[in-house]
């Protein structure tokens, strides 16, 4: 694909894990090449904080930290991580919460502990100032419930990896939050498509969420951050302009949100 001459900014890259390891200069080389300049690095858990810690360090300038419990790690040790991740937000500094939420697809034996949990770090990206990065899956109704209870003035974030529809996005981006669209929207059936043609370029972030959810032509394969021109491309389809004025604008939005100026 031709590059777009224009700064792209990956908001949501889990590059840091083993899936990529010995392999990260190579990664971080197609991605520069392939003008995403910026990669966000949503943590998992307390496991994955070393490794994007020391990433971050690695290409400073080019991954940018962000600091969470993932829905899917809380369990009847929650107080333990949560704790961990108490002790990193205060030590380290980071250009986001998350990753975050509430995920009810895989489980929900641990519902009540991922609703502590998610209110728990809403509180402290508010002491903080900074941005979420949620994870929301078969649980819309409960994460607009929690945050509506922690709501603040100028809370913001992304909600990633969004599937939701047209009236729930409408619902999201009122509150403040950013759209985070990924390698689903170039799947045919996903829906992801209608909902984006319903927003504004200015409501959306791009991401990949790597290694997962690579676009077409790579569906099924590991994904790389190198890989956001190709949601770029159908994004700009989506909306009829210019691939270079959508990657402005997108990479504007991602600058200001987190703050990477």
């Amino acid at each position: 694909m031709a590059k777009i001459l224009s700064m792209l900014i990956d908001t949501h890259s889990h590059i840091y894990t083993d899936v990529f390891n010995g392999e990260f200069d190579e990664v971080i080389r197609k991605s520069v090449e392939s003008d995403v300049s910026k990669i966000l690095l949503p943590n998992i858990d307390s496991s994955s904080i070393k490794m994007l810690l020391e990433l971050s360090d690695r290409y400073q300038n080019i991954c940018y930290p962000m600091i969470g419990i993932h829905p899917t790690s809380v369990n009847e040790d929650y107080a333990e991580e949560l704790e961990v991740f108490e002790y990193w937000i205060q030590k380290q500094k980071f250009y986001g919460v998350g990753e975050i939420g509430i995920d009810l697809f895989w489980d929900d034996t641990f519902r009540k502990e991922q609703e502590i949990v998610f209110q728990h770090q809403l509180k402290y990206a508010r002491e903080y100032q900074l941005p979420v990065s949620i994870h929301i899956r078969e649980s819309f109704d409960q994460v607009m419930e929690n945050i509506r209870k922690v709501h603040y003035p100028g809370m913001t974030g992304v909600f990633h990896c969004f599937t939701g529809n047209a009236r729930q996005a409408k619902e999201v981006v009122e509150m403040g939050f950013k759209i985070g669209v990924g390698g689903l929207v170039t799947f045919k059936n996903s829906g992801i498509e209608q909902m984006v043609a319903t927003l504004k370029p200015g409501d959306i972030v791009l991401e990949t969420d790597a290694p997962y959810l690579a676009p077409v032509p790579f569906r099924g394969k590991r994904n790389e951050s190198s890989y956001l021109v190709y949601v770029l491309n159908k994004v700009a389809e989506i909306f009829r302009m210019d691939e270079a004025e959508l990657a402005a604008i997108t990479t504007q939005t991602a600058t200001k949100l987190f703050r990477l100026a």
